[in-house]
């Protein structure tokens, strides 16, 4: 993602959900274009610290019982594994406030996450250090829990804006979630 922010033109502001939170405070590093970062339900890793770290210290998450781990082979033999949420508990844990039959078409649709991501650590400092971040956080997730997201938003300075929102605020709230990513970038623009 680094490589491709570079190829674009103009001021930045970069948008993450989930593990998407850590993939822009990576991807921001060094990049002067870069002038925001907003995390919809988004990790925050620090330099050393993984999501299962910080999992362990606040209770609350239903991912964990939920998930249904895929082996696989890479090409060079080695093995791994891919980690879906089961079905049935995919609406309690990840969008309860969302209506059923959405909810069913992203349990259907989701994409695996590679357990090594899981226990992965920054091994640079997060571009969250030094850039000015906001960060919608959703008082009804049950897959990071609130007290963990207020954690990480809270020792990132970001400005937090809080909705009654399962882990998928963005869909179940897309009002708050547009109204936050103008506020980054209006915020930035004067500043930029």
């Amino acid at each position: 993602m680094a490589d491709f922010l570079r190829t674009l033109s103009g001021p930045i502001v970069l948008v993450g959900h989930s593990y998407g939170g850590n993939v822009i405070s990576t991807a921001a590093i060094g990049n002067e274009q870069v002038k925001a970062l907003v995390y919809l339900n988004g990790w925050m890793c620090d330099v050393g610290e993984s999501q299962q770290q910080l999992l362990e210290r606040f209770e609350g998450s239903l991912v964990g019982p939920s998930i249904r781990p895929v082996p696989f082979t890479n090409p060079d033999g080695s093995e791994g594994a891919d980690l879906y949420l089961a079905p049935e508990a995919f609406r309690e844990a990840f969008a309860a406030d969302v209506d059923p039959a959405t909810a069913a078409v992203m349990a259907a649709a989701q994409r695996p996450y590679a357990a090594a991501a899981f226990a992965a650590t920054p091994s640079a400092p997060p571009a969250w250090n030094t850039l000015p971040c906001w960060y919608l956080l959703g008082t009804d997730d049950k897959a990071i829990p609130p007290e963990l997201q207020r954690f990480m938003a809270e020792r990132a300075n970001a400005t937090i804006v809080e909705v009654a929102a399962s882990h998928v605020s963005f869909v179940s709230q897309p009002q708050a979630a547009t109204q936050l990513i103008l506020q980054a970038a209006e915020a930035t623009a004067v500043a930029g």
